[in-house]
């Protein structure tokens, strides 16, 4: 003797069977109709975002082709990459490391000093914690002394 469950699974297959042709007809009836079609008033493409905000895929391919970029020595192109990624995955200590490479050897020092705080911020038990410690010394000197230079020329 068949179960309850068997007997309302019969009958809603039965009455899903039965309302298909009724739906298909309406569907190929309303498919017939030649009027001209309805401008797209969708406004959703217009108002997205490029891309997504985050997106930790994207950020680990814009690492990726910013070291490309890097070894290229296209500096601007690796830093426009880098701060993509750190864009499409907040909170993730990376990109800011690579970007405070590339600002250092573009000549930003403020940037790269930035980047590399920020990184160290994020990742505080970094392998590198002791380089880039040196990194950001080194750069803090430099700026110093480019404020010493700068002031002496003005008086």
């Amino acid at each position: 003797m068949p179960n309850r469950r068997s007997i309302f699974l019969a009958a809603s297959l039965a009455a899903i069977a039965g309302l298909a042709p009724v739906v298909l007809c309406a569907q190929s009836s309303s498919s017939k109709d030649h009027s001209k079609p309805k401008p797209n008033t969708d406004t959703a493409t217009q108002n997205a975002p490029d891309q997504p905000m985050w997106d930790p895929l994207r950020a680990e391919k814009d690492l990726e082709v910013g070291q490309y970029y890097m070894k290229k020595g296209d500096v601007d192109a690796a830093i426009d990459r880098f701060q993509d990624a750190a864009l499409a995955k907040p909170g993730y200590a990376i990109p800011f490391r690579f970007l405070g490479e590339a600002q250092e050897k573009k000549g930003l020092k403020r940037d790269a000093l930035k980047s590399y705080t920020r990184y160290l911020e994020l990742y505080p038990r970094a392998e590198d914690k002791d380089k880039i410690e040196k990194k950001i010394e080194k750069l803090r000197s430099d700026i110093a002394k480019s404020k010493a230079k700068s002031t002496r020329y003005l008086h």
